[in-house]
C-alpha cells in the first residue's frame, strides 16, 4: 500500500485511522476541502462500530461532561448493583487507576462550568451539519427533540434545575408536566412525574448514517481499506512519514498527514508515538425491538435508570444503556441488559419484559477521556503532521460531524472556528518514551 510519489500540486494524501463515525466524518470533510484520503479500518466490512447501534442521538442537551459533580459517590453506589446502569471492571492496570484519579479531580462544578459552552457550541455547530446533511441527500434525520423522563418528583426537580442552565446557555427547553408530556408525544403510554424537553435535539438511525457517509467518502475519491490493522508508525524527525500494517511483508501506508481517530483502540497507537491518552473503554448496550407495542415520535432517556430510547428506521423501537469501564472487549453482561430492560416498564407501562425475549444484544465501546471532553487536534509535542480525533464518550455520533469539519480545517493549516484549547490531545501527558 505503499503511496504515489509526490506530484507537484497534488493534493495532500491524508491517511485516517479508524472507520468509524468519527473517522468517517474526518475522511469526509477533509475530502470536502480537497484532500486525498485513505481510512484505515481495522474490523472487516461491515463490522459493527461504537455508534453502528447505539441510541442515535445528537445532543446539544449534553453540555454536562461525564465527569460531574455527584457522579463519583453515585458510581460507588451503582457499583454494588449488578443490574446497574454503571460499573468498573476492577483490575490490577495503572491505566485503569491514573484515569479514576483524573476523572475524580474534573467531577466538579469548576470544571463543568468551564466545560459547558464549549459542549454546547460543539453540539450546536454538529447539529447544523447533520441537518446540512440531510438537506443533501437524507438519511431520516428527526428533528423533534428529546425528552428527558423522570419517574420521579426529585428527579424532576434535578432536571427542572439543569434546564434552567440549559436556558441560560441559550438552548430552547421546556419543562414539562406529565399531560404536556402527553401532549408532545400521543403515540405512547408513559408513568412519569413530568420530563424536560430539549427541542434541538434529534434522532435518527445510526447506521442508515454510517452507511450514507461511506457512500459519500468513495463517491468523492477516497480509499477505504477494511481489515487494516495499523502497528505503528515510520518517523524521520517531527515527521510522520507512513504508518506500518499488520500483516507479513511489512506493508507501509505513506501519507503526507495522519489523523488517528481508532476510538478506544487509540491509547496503543497513541503510546507508540510517545504519547500516553489516557482513556478508557465504556461498554455500552443496545436492543431493538422490531415491533414494539407502542412507538414514540420522539427519542427519550428514562433519566433515573439511564437508558436511552429511540424510534429507528423500519418502525423499530431502541433501548440502549449502560457505561461499564473495562477492556477493551465486547462480551455482553447479561445482568446490565436485565437491568434495562427492568427499567422501561417503570416509564413506559405498556411494555413487558417478555417483549424484550429473544432480541439481539449488541455492544459497542465508548472511548473515555478521563474529564469528559474528547481529544480534539494536532499533537505538536509529538509530530508536526499528526492530529487526533477520539476520546468522545457518548457523544461520538452527535459530535462526529463538528468533530471532521474542525479536523480538515487543522489539516488545511487554518485557524479552526471553535477553539480546541481545553481539547488539546496531550493536555494530560505532553510527552513519554515510546
Amino acid at each position: 500500500m505503499a503511496a504515489r510519489s509526490p506530484i507537484p500540486n497534488e493534493p495532500l494524501h491524508v491517511a485516517v485511522v479508524g472507520g468509524g463515525v468519527i473517522g468517517l466524518c474526518a475522511a469526509y470533510y477533509a475530502l470536502r476541502a480537497g484532500k486525498r484520503v485513505t481510512l484505515l479500518e481495522r474490523g472487516p466490512e461491515g463490522d459493527g462500530h461504537c455508534c453502528t447501534e447505539n441510541a442515535g442521538m445528537v445532543v446539544p442537551s449534553h453540555f454536562v461532561p461525564l465527569a460531574a459533580p455527584g457522579m463519583v459517590s453515585l458510581g460507588l453506589r451503582w457499583m454494588l448493583n449488578p443490574r446497574s446502569p454503571f460499573a468498573i471492571r476492577l483490575r490490577p492496570s495503572r491505566d485503569l487507576l491514573r484515569w479514576g484519579l483524573l476523572f475524580w479531580r474534573h467531577a466538579n462544578r469548576r470544571h463543568v462550568e468551564a466545560s459547558r459552552e464549549l459542549l454546547r457550541d460543539l453540539n450546536l455547530r454538529s447539529r447544523a451539519l447533520f441537518a446540512e446533511l440531510e438537506g443533501e441527500g437524507g438519511y431520516g434525520l428527526v428533528q423533534r427533540g428529546l425528552v428527558m423522563l423522570c419517574a420521579g418528583q426529585k428527579a424532576l426537580d434535578a432536571e427542572a434545575h439543569l434546564a434552567g442552565d440549559a436556558a441560560a446557555l441559550g438552548l430552547d427547553v421546556e419543562v414539562c408536566d406529565a399531560a404536556r408530556l402527553a401532549a408532545i408525544d400521543p403515540d405512547i403510554d408513559m408513568a412519569a412525574a413530568g420530563g424536560v424537553w430539549f427541542k434541538q435535539d434529534c434522532h435518527m438511525d445510526p447506521g442508515r448514517f454510517l452507511d450514507r457517509l461511506r457512500g459519500e467518502v468513495l463517491r468523492m475519491g477516497g480509499e477505504i481499506s477494511h481489515g487494516v490493522e495499523v502497528r505503528g508508525f515510520v518517523r524521520e524527525g517531527r515527521t510522520i512519514r507512513a504508518a506500518t500494517l499488520a500483516g507479513a511483508g511489512g506493508a507501509e501506508l505513506r501519507a503526507d498527514q495522519f489523523v488517528l481517530a481508532g476510538g478506544a483502540w487509540t491509547p496503543e497507537l497513541a503510546r507508540g508515538l510517545g504519547l500516553r491518552l489516557p482513556m478508557q473503554a465504556g461498554k455500552g448496550y443496545s436492543m431493538t425491538v422490531p415491533e414494539p407495542v407502542q412507538r414514540p415520535r420522539l427519542c427519550s432517556i428514562l433519566t433515573e435508570a439511564r437508558v436511552a430510547v429511540t424510534p429507528v428506521a423500519g418502525g423499530g423501537l431502541r433501548l440502549a444503556g449502560t457505561m461499564e469501564i473495562g477492556r477493551n472487549d465486547l462480551r455482553v453482561n447479561e445482568r446490565r441488559v436485565e437491568g434495562i430492560i427492568a427499567s422501561v416498564p417503570r416509564y413506559l407501562p405498556r411494555f413487558e419484559a417478555g417483549h424484550f425475549a429473544g432480541l439481539r444484544r449488541w455492544a459497542g465501546l465508548r472511548p473515555c477521556s478521563p474529564d469528559g471532553l474528547p481529544y480534539l487536534g494536532p499533537a505538536p509535542s509529538i509530530a508536526d503532521n499528526l492530529f487526533l480525533a477520539t476520546g468522545h464518550s457518548m457523544m461520538g455520533l452527535s459530535l462526529a460531524p463538528v468533530t471532521g469539519q474542525l479536523i480538515a480545517q487543522l489539516l488545511c493549516g487554518e485557524a479552526p472556528e471553535i477553539g480546541l484549547a481545553q481539547l488539546a490531545p496531550d493536555r494530560f501527558s505532553p510527552r513519554v518514551k515510546p
